[in-house]
């Protein structure tokens, strides 16, 4: 049997702080103890954002926390054709519909729908409202669109009901087999106007591609493995094995944030504070 990999996927669109160092050491460590691999990727479909500096500052922070990972990484920035190539494998299965929606009209759509329904228009498990559009739309042919995943059509097509193996747990303690849940999500976007490809697309394909079979990540990613499960059995992927951890808090219980700049590995490199010391304030010797 080949040994299991696990794997750090950053997306470097700020600077990584103690919550993905967390993850990271526990990759690192979980794959030790069992013989695996570790390798590192580089999440950055979002070129505006994951600049080159955010990247090479990210491995050197991974590197500072004494961290070694096989090479090369793979950077997402540098597939999108990969990407693309898997997109028209789902449009060929009739599971895919442009959307031609602007954010702008998205919230005035929903707006007016709360206004007249009187009640809170519904939202996904990350607290987003759903797409109040769907495969009807119509535009004229050079009109800008994301692609979207007919969620009612692409579960009608698996036709079964879908689990995956929890190794971890999730929010409410959920563990071993977890029900797959597309439902809830809605129709997700799985390239965006001015990217070929989103998170749910790259992740998945990418994680086969590199042959991951476990996949240590935090729990508010946990809801997310629903999406994931039914693109994996749309594209005939083997599924890893998941593991969900808790997550690193501020003082406010909540979850560290790039976008709320709570404190960076950066920031505490240069108060002072140690590698070792960092390991240690997380549970790692």
């Amino acid at each position: 049997m080949s040994a299991p990999v696990f794997r750090f996927a950053p997306s470097p669109n700020g600077h990584l702080h103690l919550g993905h160092a967390y993850s990271a050491l526990l990759n690192a460590q979980m794959a030790h103890e069992c013989g695996g691999r570790f390798l590192v990727r580089i999440e950055d479909i979002d070129t505006v954002r994951c600049t080159d500096q955010l990247c090479h500052d990210a491995l050197n922070d991974l590197e500072w926390l004494g961290l070694q990972w096989e090479q090369p990484v793979r950077r997402q920035s540098e597939h999108f054709e990969y990407y693309k190539k898997q997109l028209e494998k789902l449009k060929e299965l009739g599971v895919l519909y442009r959307a031609f929606m602007t954010r702008s009209q998205i919230r005035k759509a929903i707006e007016a729908a709360e206004s007249v329904q009187g009640t809170q228009w519904p939202r996904d498990p990350d607290g987003a409202p759903l797409y109040p559009g769907g495969p009807q739309e119509t535009a004229a042919p050079d009109t800008p669109h994301a692609w979207r995943l007919d969620m009612t059509k692409a579960l009608a097509l698996i036709n079964t009901p879908m689990i995956w193996q929890e190794a971890g747990n999730g929010p409410a303690g959920e563990t071993a087999e977890v029900a797959v849940d597309g439902t809830s999500w809605g129709d997700v976007i799985l390239a965006r106007k001015d990217t070929p490809t989103s998170y749910h697309l790259s992740v998945v394909v990418d994680d086969a591609l590199q042959g991951i079979t476990h996949v240590v990540r935090g729990q508010d990613l946990f809801y997310a493995t629903s999406v994931h499960r039914i693109l994996q059995h749309l594209l005939s992927l083997t599924p890893p094995c998941y593991h969900h951890h808790g997550l690193v808090l501020n003082d406010e219980g909540k979850k560290l944030s790039k976008s709320a700049r709570d404190t960076s590995l950066r920031d505490l490199r240069a108060d002072g504070m140690s590698a070792r010391e960092v390991r240690r304030r997380l549970g790692f010797s």
